[in-house]
């Protein structure tokens, strides 16, 4: 039986539940400082909290996300939710670091749902509406990222650390009841045993060009994106600014200008010009460390840097996406499983470098690493598109 169409008020909840589901890995960031105050953890120990996030939310992707390829996807959607929430409730109680890893692994393993509600979106979406319902739900990923912070920072004001996972486990079991009674019955069925849904992971990879350049372009710019988030609020906690958690949570609110882009990159891919948008974005990444190599002293220089790298971030994001999503539409969650996976791959190993570059080496040191990572970024983009247009020619000619 075929599906209505999403309504805009619906493709909002969809955006909604995008943002709480994957904000969740989130709140931890601006409230490191905290955190490793309370349980006497350094700098590289309260890190974990975030590494422990985005590692397990590429697990899921691997592990969990191509189920909606396999099962009912309005019944997968709630349940993943729900056990979300529980992972939110043991962090909020945890009493030593360990539990709170539990806590936030659990909830990075199931905040996976919203990498099904994007295809499920995309695949109850017209064509000439596609691009733009992924770029509203992409808009709602990274609210839902960076407003995280600033959430945490008011409520460990407020009720400390811990009042911040107490207040995302209310609205994310609210915003499943909401999802159950409104989203549509859907399923999309692969025909395959769930071992073969999991190795057609690889085989998607293998036989897709593009799947695998936007992979490795996704694993690149989000690594930038943790590599700058993940030691800000150390560099905020000390000379010249000794900010408090909820000054440093406002820094979300500069970077959440990059949801912008989201739509604008999906209006892109709509009229065929997704690579415009991968290079613009990829262009601003470079430019944003000028401006956040001057952090350490400008305020000014910090805020643009943030607006930039995560315009441009954004940017490169939703390009990719809408890219790897019109490849396969009988495999849409599984594309998207594959990308996000190395997606949050390359988060992990930002936070990783960022957290130790920082206590090793300084602030300058996430710069340069910035800039070299950029770089290579650029280079993988233009080495493909050379061969692209080369192969473009040849085609012509013949």
């Amino acid at each position: 039986m075929d599906t209505p169409p999403l309504s805009r008020a619906l493709i909002l909840l969809m955006a909604t539940a995008t943002g709480l589901a994957v904000a969740s890995n989130y709140y931890a960031q601006p409230l490191l400082h905290s955190i490793a105050e309370y349980f006497g953890l350094s700098t590289v120990s309260a890190g974990s909290i975030v590494i422990a996030a985005q590692l397990s939310y590429g697990v899921g992707l691997v592990l969990l996300a191509p189920l909606g390829d396999l099962f009912e996807q309005r019944r997968l959607i709630v349940v993943m939710m729900g056990v979300a929430v529980l992972g939110l409730l043991i962090s909020a109680s945890a009493s030593s670091l360990p539990w709170l890893i539990v806590g936030t692994a659990l909830t990075g393993l199931f905040s996976v749902v919203a990498q099904v509600l994007v295809p499920m979106a995309a695949a109850l979406s017209s064509p000439a509406e596609r691009g733009r319902a992924v770029g509203t739900l992409m808009s709602g990923l990274l609210l839902g990222i960076l407003l995280a912070r600033t959430a945490a920072g008011f409520t460990a004001e407020l009720g400390g650390w811990r009042a911040i996972y107490c207040l995302a486990a209310v609205l994310m079991a609210l915003c499943a009841i909401a999802l159950h009674r409104s989203l549509p019955v859907h399923r999309s069925h692969a025909g395959l045993s769930y071992p073969a849904l999991l190795g057609s992971l690889f085989t998607l990879l293998r036989e897709e060009p593009v799947l695998r350049l936007r992979a490795v372009l996704g694993l690149l710019s989000f690594s930038l994106f943790a590599l700058f988030w993940t030691p800000l609020a150390f560099l905020l906690a000390r000379e010249p600014y000794h900010y408090s958690d909820a000054t440093i949570g406002l820094f979300g609110l500069a970077g959440a200008a990059g949801a912008l882009a989201a739509n604008w990159a999906g209006r892109l891919a709509d009229r065929g010009r997704g690579a415009l948008g991968t290079t613009v974005g990829l262009l601003a990444l470079l430019a944003a460390w000028l401006p956040l190599g001057l952090a350490e002293t400008s305020l000014v220089a910090l805020l643009a840097g943030v607006l930039l790298l995560d315009l441009a971030v954004q940017l490169v994001h939703v390009s990719n996406q809408n890219a790897v999503i019109a490849l396969r539409p009988a495999a849409r969650t599984r594309l998207n499983a594959v990308y996000v996976t190395c997606y949050f791959i390359g988060g992990a190993l930002g936070s990783l470098l960022g957290t130790q570059l920082f206590e090793r080496v300084g602030w300058m040191g996430i710069v340069w690493a910035g800039v070299a990572i950029s770089t290579l970024a650029l280079l993988v983009w233009g080495g493909a598109e050379h061969g692209r247009r080369r192969a473009a020619r040849v085609a012509a000619a013949v």
